[in-house]
């Protein structure tokens, strides 16, 4: 770990522990220095950008009125992402609900972020292709299980790394590995021949 990385998790506790002393000013600068990574992180689960503040507002509040039972066996940062993520999955249950048709969605702009090579194509064919290619990575994340589509966004997405994945989501990195392995299996599945048939 960094010593900046030390220094971050010190502040944090520091600031925790105020707000356990009843400072709730304290708890604004978790929320400065946090909101922009929780609103993208729950972006991935909620494709409307205001509806994902609203949920990572909703985040932020549950965290708040926890922290008192916020014991430090994680560091405040992968305990808030727990949070998050859980608000967001609850808020998309809530939803599907109300639609049954409602469709978890990853956004395009992620997808196209995160695969260069994809950009550019500039033949009707090569775009049509390109459509192709965004749509089944979206639909085959979608069709993963809970635990492996959490885990993969998380990765490959959001940048986290195996261990803080594991606290995130509270279970062995072991396990973490094993499902974002199996999850690239499954995305791999759905778009080698794709691929293939594209020349890409």
């Amino acid at each position: 770990m960094t010593s900046h990385n030390k220094y971050s998790e010190q502040l944090d506790e520091d600031l925790v522990r105020r707000v356990q002393r009843g400072d709730k000013s304290a708890f604004d600068f978790l929320v400065i220095k946090y909101q922009h990574k929780i609103i993208q992180l729950v972006n991935r689960y909620v494709k409307d950008p205001s509806e994902a503040q609203d949920v990572a507002q909703e985040a932020f509040i549950k965290a708040y009125r926890a922290l008192g039972s916020f014991r430090g066996e994680a560091t405040f940062y992968t305990w808030l992402y727990r949070i998050a993520i859980n608000t967001a999955k609850n808020y998309l249950l809530s939803r599907a609900r109300r639609n049954a048709n409602y469709q978890v969605d990853i956004q395009e702009a992620e997808v196209l972020e995160n695969a260069p090579q994809l950009q550019g194509l500039e033949t009707p064919e090569r775009l049509l292709l390109n459509q192709e290619i965004i749509d089944v990575i979206n639909a085959a994340i979608d069709e993963l299980p809970e635990e492996m589509r959490t885990a993969i966004i998380l990765r490959e997405f959001d940048g986290m790394s195996y261990e803080e994945i594991a606290e995130a989501m509270d279970c062995p990195v072991g396990t973490v590995r094993s499902r974002i392995f199996r999850a690239r299996e499954a995305i791999d599945t759905k778009l080698n021949p794709l691929l293939e048939q594209g020349d890409v």
